[in-house]
Protein backbone atom coordinates (compact mmCIF):
# COMPACT_ATOMS: atom_id res chain seq x y z
CA UNK A 1 0.00 0.00 0.00
CA UNK A 2 1.24 3.31 -1.09
CA UNK A 3 2.91 5.86 1.96
CA UNK A 4 0.52 8.77 2.21
CA UNK A 5 2.39 11.98 1.01
CA UNK A 6 0.05 14.50 4.09
CA UNK A 7 0.09 17.95 1.93
CA UNK A 8 -1.82 19.20 5.04
CA UNK A 9 0.39 18.28 7.63
CA UNK A 10 3.24 19.55 5.49
CA UNK A 11 1.73 22.74 4.51
CA UNK A 12 1.08 23.69 8.20
CA UNK A 13 4.95 23.03 8.97
CA UNK A 14 5.76 25.46 6.82
CA UNK A 15 2.74 27.89 7.75
CA UNK A 16 4.57 27.74 11.22
CA UNK A 17 7.59 28.39 9.41
CA UNK A 18 6.38 31.53 8.03
CA UNK A 19 4.62 32.66 10.93
CA UNK A 20 7.71 32.47 12.87
CA UNK A 21 10.23 34.27 9.86
CA UNK A 22 7.15 37.25 10.20
CA UNK A 23 7.11 37.81 13.24
CA UNK A 24 11.14 38.48 12.91
CA UNK A 25 10.99 40.36 10.22
CA UNK A 26 8.07 42.65 12.06
CA UNK A 27 10.28 42.87 14.87
CA UNK A 28 13.43 44.26 12.59
CA UNK A 29 11.81 46.36 10.34
CA UNK A 30 8.54 48.01 12.19
CA UNK A 31 6.28 46.57 9.11
CA UNK A 32 4.31 42.93 8.38
CA UNK A 33 4.58 41.56 4.73
CA UNK A 34 1.92 42.71 3.19
CA UNK A 35 -0.07 41.11 0.35
CA UNK A 36 -2.66 42.47 -1.88
CA UNK A 37 -5.68 40.07 -3.44
CA UNK A 38 -7.58 41.45 -6.58
CA UNK A 39 -10.85 39.70 -7.10
CA UNK A 40 -12.96 41.03 -10.01
CA UNK A 41 -16.35 39.94 -10.69
CA UNK A 42 -18.67 37.10 -8.83
CA UNK A 43 -16.90 33.47 -9.01
CA UNK A 44 -17.75 31.74 -6.11
CA UNK A 45 -15.22 29.46 -6.35
CA UNK A 46 -12.64 32.63 -6.95
CA UNK A 47 -14.05 34.22 -3.70
CA UNK A 48 -13.59 31.39 -1.74
CA UNK A 49 -10.20 30.80 -2.49
CA UNK A 50 -9.34 34.65 -2.04
CA UNK A 51 -11.00 34.39 1.65
CA UNK A 52 -8.56 31.81 2.55
CA UNK A 53 -5.65 33.24 1.37
CA UNK A 54 -6.67 37.11 3.12
CA UNK A 55 -7.34 34.22 6.74
CA UNK A 56 -4.37 32.62 6.29
CA UNK A 57 -2.03 35.88 6.01
CA UNK A 58 -3.97 37.31 9.42
CA UNK A 59 -3.35 33.81 10.73
CA UNK A 60 0.48 34.33 10.16
CA UNK A 61 0.82 37.91 10.49
CA UNK A 62 1.03 39.10 7.39
CA UNK A 63 -1.13 42.20 6.10
CA UNK A 64 -3.69 41.14 3.94
CA UNK A 65 -5.24 44.61 1.62
CA UNK A 66 -8.09 42.44 -0.21
CA UNK A 67 -9.74 45.08 -3.39
CA UNK A 68 -13.08 43.77 -5.28
CA UNK A 69 -14.29 44.73 -8.27
CA UNK A 70 -17.60 44.40 -9.87
CA UNK A 71 -17.65 42.34 -12.86
CA UNK A 72 -18.27 45.53 -15.09
CA UNK A 73 -14.61 46.60 -14.21
CA UNK A 74 -12.56 47.63 -17.58
CA UNK A 75 -9.33 45.98 -18.60
CA UNK A 76 -7.94 50.01 -18.22
CA UNK A 77 -9.38 49.83 -14.22
CA UNK A 78 -7.89 46.80 -13.60
CA UNK A 79 -4.27 47.78 -14.84
CA UNK A 80 -4.62 50.78 -12.80
CA UNK A 81 -5.33 49.24 -9.86
CA UNK A 82 -2.62 46.80 -10.38
CA UNK A 83 -0.04 49.68 -11.21
CA UNK A 84 -1.52 51.75 -8.26
CA UNK A 85 -0.07 48.93 -5.84
CA UNK A 86 2.76 48.12 -7.78
CA UNK A 87 4.26 51.92 -6.02
CA UNK A 88 3.24 51.28 -2.57
CA UNK A 89 5.64 50.05 -0.22
CA UNK A 90 3.27 48.54 2.38
CA UNK A 91 2.42 45.75 -0.43
CA UNK A 92 5.13 43.55 -1.22
CA UNK A 93 3.03 40.97 -3.22
CA UNK A 94 0.40 41.02 -5.49
CA UNK A 95 -1.62 38.48 -6.32
CA UNK A 96 -4.67 38.80 -9.34
CA UNK A 97 -7.47 35.87 -8.96
CA UNK A 98 -7.82 34.03 -11.73
CA UNK A 99 -9.89 33.99 -14.00
CA UNK A 100 -10.73 37.33 -14.96
CA UNK A 101 -13.93 38.57 -16.97
CA UNK A 102 -13.93 37.35 -20.12
CA UNK A 103 -13.26 40.81 -21.38
CA UNK A 104 -10.00 41.57 -19.74
CA UNK A 105 -7.15 39.81 -20.99
CA UNK A 106 -5.35 38.23 -18.37
CA UNK A 107 -1.52 38.85 -20.10
CA UNK A 108 -2.26 42.68 -20.03
CA UNK A 109 -2.84 42.31 -16.35
CA UNK A 110 -0.31 40.22 -15.33
CA UNK A 111 1.93 41.93 -17.17
CA UNK A 112 1.78 45.26 -14.85
CA UNK A 113 2.68 43.38 -12.15
CA UNK A 114 6.31 43.75 -11.29
CA UNK A 115 8.10 41.30 -10.90
CA UNK A 116 9.83 41.10 -7.66
CA UNK A 117 5.92 41.69 -6.17
CA UNK A 118 4.85 38.68 -8.67
CA UNK A 119 3.92 36.22 -5.73
CA UNK A 120 1.57 34.45 -7.57
CA UNK A 121 4.65 33.57 -10.82
CA UNK A 122 2.46 34.47 -13.57
CA UNK A 123 3.82 37.20 -15.13
CA UNK A 124 5.24 36.51 -18.66
CA UNK A 125 8.38 36.55 -17.67
CA UNK A 126 8.62 34.85 -14.38
CA UNK A 127 6.57 31.86 -16.49
CA UNK A 128 9.35 32.44 -19.49
CA UNK A 129 12.51 32.49 -17.06
CA UNK A 130 11.40 28.82 -15.88
CA UNK A 131 12.51 27.41 -19.37
CA UNK A 132 15.60 29.37 -19.86
CA UNK A 133 18.78 27.38 -18.18
CA UNK A 134 20.47 29.60 -15.44
CA UNK A 135 17.70 31.64 -15.18
CA UNK A 136 15.79 31.90 -12.22
CA UNK A 137 12.37 33.15 -11.75
CA UNK A 138 11.54 35.65 -9.35
CA UNK A 139 8.69 33.32 -8.29
CA UNK A 140 7.26 29.95 -9.24
CA UNK A 141 3.91 29.51 -9.45
CA UNK A 142 2.29 28.50 -6.52
CA UNK A 143 0.83 25.35 -6.98
CA UNK A 144 3.61 23.55 -9.18
CA UNK A 145 5.91 24.89 -6.44
CA UNK A 146 4.25 22.68 -3.25
CA UNK A 147 4.05 19.73 -5.95
CA UNK A 148 8.00 20.07 -5.90
CA UNK A 149 8.12 21.02 -2.22
CA UNK A 150 5.73 17.99 -1.09
CA UNK A 151 8.40 15.71 -3.20
CA UNK A 152 11.50 17.56 -1.19
CA UNK A 153 9.92 17.27 2.06
CA UNK A 154 9.06 13.85 1.77
CA UNK A 155 12.56 12.30 0.73
CA UNK A 156 11.81 12.04 -2.72
CA UNK A 157 14.68 11.92 -5.20
CA UNK A 158 13.71 14.28 -8.78
CA UNK A 159 17.04 13.88 -10.54
CA UNK A 160 17.52 11.11 -13.03
CA UNK A 161 14.21 10.21 -12.56
CA UNK A 162 11.37 9.62 -15.29
CA UNK A 163 8.51 12.40 -14.79
CA UNK A 164 4.83 11.98 -16.62
CA UNK A 165 2.87 15.41 -16.33
CA UNK A 166 -0.83 14.82 -17.48
CA UNK A 167 -1.86 18.33 -18.77
CA UNK A 168 -0.48 21.21 -19.94
CA UNK A 169 -2.41 24.42 -18.60
CA UNK A 170 -0.11 27.51 -18.00
CA UNK A 171 -1.05 27.36 -14.39
CA UNK A 172 0.05 23.67 -13.34
CA UNK A 173 0.63 21.05 -15.94
CA UNK A 174 3.33 23.67 -17.75
CA UNK A 175 5.38 24.95 -15.60
CA UNK A 176 5.33 21.53 -12.96
CA UNK A 177 6.91 20.34 -16.35
CA UNK A 178 9.40 23.05 -16.74
CA UNK A 179 10.36 22.72 -12.96
CA UNK A 180 10.93 18.71 -13.00
CA UNK A 181 13.27 19.46 -15.70
CA UNK A 182 15.26 22.18 -14.07
CA UNK A 183 15.76 19.22 -11.38
CA UNK A 184 17.07 16.73 -13.67
CA UNK A 185 14.70 14.99 -14.12
CA UNK A 186 13.48 13.17 -17.92
CA UNK A 187 9.91 14.53 -18.29
CA UNK A 188 6.93 13.78 -20.89
CA UNK A 189 3.88 16.21 -21.29
CA UNK A 190 0.41 14.38 -22.09
CA UNK A 191 -2.44 16.26 -23.25
CA UNK A 192 -5.68 15.23 -24.85
CA UNK A 193 -3.52 14.33 -28.11
CA UNK A 194 -1.49 12.03 -26.97
CA UNK A 195 -1.20 8.35 -28.32
CA UNK A 196 -1.52 5.41 -25.63
CA UNK A 197 -1.31 7.64 -22.82
CA UNK A 198 -1.18 4.56 -20.53
CA UNK A 199 1.57 3.57 -22.00
CA UNK A 200 3.50 6.49 -21.51
CA UNK A 201 1.84 7.21 -17.92
CA UNK A 202 2.75 3.25 -16.93
CA UNK A 203 7.15 4.47 -17.44
CA UNK A 204 6.57 7.53 -15.13
CA UNK A 205 8.82 7.43 -11.65
CA UNK A 206 6.71 10.40 -10.86
CA UNK A 207 3.06 10.75 -11.97
CA UNK A 208 1.60 14.16 -11.95
CA UNK A 209 -2.09 14.30 -12.69
CA UNK A 210 -3.50 18.20 -13.37
CA UNK A 211 -6.37 17.80 -16.25
CA UNK A 212 -9.43 18.35 -14.24
CA UNK A 213 -11.25 15.13 -14.50
CA UNK A 214 -12.11 12.74 -11.44
CA UNK A 215 -10.33 9.61 -11.04
CA UNK A 216 -9.48 9.48 -14.22
CA UNK A 217 -5.49 7.41 -13.48
CA UNK A 218 -6.39 4.45 -12.63
CA UNK A 219 -4.31 1.81 -11.44
CA UNK A 220 -3.51 0.05 -14.66
CA UNK A 221 -2.16 3.59 -16.21
CA UNK A 222 0.45 3.47 -13.07
CA UNK A 223 4.07 1.39 -12.64
CA UNK A 224 4.09 -0.10 -9.66
CA UNK A 225 6.06 2.15 -6.51
CA UNK A 226 5.45 5.25 -9.16
CA UNK A 227 5.13 8.67 -6.67
CA UNK A 228 1.94 9.93 -7.58
CA UNK A 229 0.93 13.48 -6.74
CA UNK A 230 -2.92 14.70 -7.82
CA UNK A 231 -3.28 17.98 -8.32
CA UNK A 232 -7.02 17.63 -9.52
CA UNK A 233 -9.93 19.19 -7.50
CA UNK A 234 -13.28 17.77 -8.74
CA UNK A 235 -16.78 17.64 -7.07
CA UNK A 236 -18.89 14.53 -7.58
CA UNK A 237 -22.22 13.80 -6.08
CA UNK A 238 -22.27 11.85 -2.83
CA UNK A 239 -25.88 10.89 -1.46
CA UNK A 240 -24.08 9.98 1.43
CA UNK A 241 -22.93 13.87 2.61
CA UNK A 242 -25.28 16.37 3.78
CA UNK A 243 -23.95 18.37 1.14
CA UNK A 244 -24.99 15.64 -1.66
CA UNK A 245 -21.50 15.66 -3.13
CA UNK A 246 -17.44 15.49 -2.63
CA UNK A 247 -13.95 16.48 -3.74
CA UNK A 248 -12.17 13.50 -5.48
CA UNK A 249 -9.06 13.93 -7.46
CA UNK A 250 -7.47 13.63 -11.04
CA UNK A 251 -6.70 9.93 -9.95
CA UNK A 252 -8.45 6.31 -8.71
CA UNK A 253 -6.82 6.83 -5.04
CA UNK A 254 -8.76 3.84 -3.93
CA UNK A 255 -7.88 1.92 -6.97
CA UNK A 256 -4.10 3.51 -7.18
CA UNK A 257 -2.94 3.37 -3.82
CA UNK A 258 -2.16 -0.23 -3.61
CA UNK A 259 0.08 -0.05 -6.75
CA UNK A 260 1.89 3.29 -5.90
CA UNK A 261 5.17 3.67 -3.58
CA UNK A 262 3.61 7.12 -2.45
CA UNK A 263 0.31 8.82 -3.01
CA UNK A 264 -1.21 12.48 -1.86
CA UNK A 265 -5.40 12.33 -1.26
CA UNK A 266 -7.54 14.98 -2.03
CA UNK A 267 -8.70 16.65 -0.21
CA UNK A 268 -5.45 17.17 1.81
CA UNK A 269 -2.79 17.10 -0.35
CA UNK A 270 -1.79 19.35 -3.02
CA UNK A 271 -4.36 21.73 -1.82
CA UNK A 272 -3.06 23.01 1.29
CA UNK A 273 0.35 23.60 -0.03
CA UNK A 274 -0.87 26.43 -2.15
CA UNK A 275 -2.02 28.55 -0.12
CA UNK A 276 1.72 27.81 1.63
CA UNK A 277 3.56 28.56 -1.17
CA UNK A 278 2.06 31.85 -1.43
CA UNK A 279 2.79 33.41 1.70
CA UNK A 280 6.23 31.85 1.55
CA UNK A 281 6.52 33.83 -1.17
CA UNK A 282 4.81 36.80 0.03
CA UNK A 283 7.67 36.38 2.69
CA UNK A 284 10.28 36.20 0.69
CA UNK A 285 9.14 39.19 -1.48
CA UNK A 286 9.51 41.35 1.55
CA UNK A 287 13.07 40.27 2.86
CA UNK A 288 14.31 40.99 -0.82
CA UNK A 289 12.00 44.51 -1.36
CA UNK A 290 13.94 45.72 2.27
CA UNK A 291 17.16 44.37 1.57
CA UNK A 292 17.98 41.38 2.82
Amino acid sequence: MAHIIDGAAIAAAIRDEVKADVARFREAHGIAPGLATVLIGDNPASAAYVRNKRKTCEELGLTSFGYELPATTTQEEAVALVRELAGRPDVHGILVQLPLPAHINDQVVLAAVPLEKDVDGFHPSNMGRLGLKGREPSFAPCTPKGCIELLDRSGIPIAGKRAVVLGRSAIVGLPVALMLLARDATVTVCHSKTSDLAGVTRQADILIAAIGKPRFVTADMVKPGCIVIDVGINRVPDSTRKSGSRLVGDVDYEGVSPVAGAITPVPGGVGPMTIAMLMQNTLIAARRLVGE
